[in-house]
């Protein structure tokens, strides 16, 4: 008799606790793959509604014909224009910011063993939006000696610039001995982000009527008006963490043990700290920097699938990553739908389902202790 013979006989129910873990992965891969589906069904209806209507046949000509296909119709120049150039990068957007703030949310949320951790708790939703707020108020003058090439990517980039800031500010003062305290970190962070907000306040002060209308609508987060060069170095930043962030769902799922269990299990949780904070960093102020802010995407989203598919991070992340874009795509649609001609932020939309979300959170833990 082998030595793993002999343990498999000396516990009982081995073969029955082997045998109920493969329907629970089943589910979550059913889970995964049911979130990959209302993705693709997102993005039809994304590409297809709109103040200009694209039929589903339409965008399949539209799409085929870039590959290379020819058809005996043609398409209306029309329909083509408003495809390739004002819905497909908002889409892509889309896309890219609601997967980025998802997968963050689920890695906080993994990271600080805390259901209710968010990206913004760490201070890079507001950092970025106190750079972007101060180059639209103080630097616009600034802006407009820049070469007219580059000019468009200064509010992204002092975005970018001030998420990165933000959080490399909390990192510091969460740090005790070159370790991250969990706890000490997120206070820095709520720190940090009200100094943040004090600062955006005190510019809207100062800021005229234009100047105000520009930073209500873009602290209120949006996608519209995006183009391809405002949008692929954005794209380039979020894309990393987006593939990266899910390699590190085994080291996540022995940190729900404990630091300690962790070490045991073969990881370094300060390293996977450190990474998992950096690459949340990069994704958040990537989003940030082509969207504004928008909130609760990185609270709800993670929790809908880990109710759904357990909270095994190999199937978590990237069930999140899935539902957060197709679910941002539809926020966005309806955003855009309810008052034609004119857009509503889509941080109006997404607080509306998170703040009630949020609320049912707290009420579900003080219940359950």
């Amino acid at each position: 008799m082998t030595l793993s013979s002999a343990m498999k006989r000396s516990k009982p129910g081995y073969r029955a606790r082997l045998a109920a873990m493969a329907p629970r992965e089943r589910r979550a891969a059913a889970v995964v793959a049911g979130c990959a589906a209302l993705l693709v069904l997102s993005l039809f209806l994304a590409l297809g509604i709109g103040a200009v209507s694209i039929s589903p046949g339409v965008i399949g000509r539209l799409i085929l014909n870039a590959l290379g296909a020819e058809f005996v119709w043609e398409t209306e120049t029309r329909d083509a224009l408003v495809f390739w150039s004002i819905r497909v990068p908002r889409v892509a957007a889309g896309c890219l910011v609601g997967a980025a703030l998802a997968l963050a949310g689920a890695t906080m949320q993994g990271i600080f063993r805390n259901p209710l951790a968010d990206p913004a708790l760490i201070g890079v939703s507001s950092g970025a939006a106190l750079a972007a707020v101060a180059v639209i108020v103080v630097g616009g003058g600034m802006v407009g000696t820049l070469p007219p090439e580059i000019r468009a990517f200064a509010l992204p980039v002092a975005a970018l610039a001030g998420g990165l800031t933000a959080t490399l500010i909390v990192y510091r003062l969460g740090s005790v001995g070159g370790q991250i305290m969990a706890a000490t970190t997120l206070l820095a962070g709520v720190a940090i982000t009200a100094i943040a907000q004090a600062g955006i306040g005190f510019l809207i002060f100062l800021s005229d009527e234009q100047q105000l209308r520009d930073l209500s609508f873009w602290t209120l987060g949006s996608v519209a008006g995006l183009n391809w060069s405002l949008l692929l170095p954005a794209a380039v930043l979020m894309a990393g963490p987006i593939l990266l962030l899910p390699r590190l769902a085994g080291a996540l799922n022995a940190m729900l043990l404990g630091e300690r269990e962790s070490f045991h299990l073969g990881h370094d949780p300060q390293r996977v700290k450190r990474l998992a904070i950096g690459l949340s960093a990069v994704a958040v102020g990537g989003a940030v920097s082509i969207s504004g802010v928008i909130g609760f995407v990185g609270l709800v989203v993670p929790h809908i699938v880990r109710l759904l598919a357990g909270p095994d991070h190999r199937w978590l992340l990237p069930g999140t990553a899935l539902l957060g874009a197709g679910l941002f795509l539809l926020a966005d649609l309806l955003a855009r739908m309810i008052v034609l001609p004119a857009e509503l932020p889509i941080g109006v939309v997404t607080a509306l389902v998170g703040g009630p979300f949020f609320i049912w959170l707290l009420v579900r833990r003080r219940d359950w202790g």
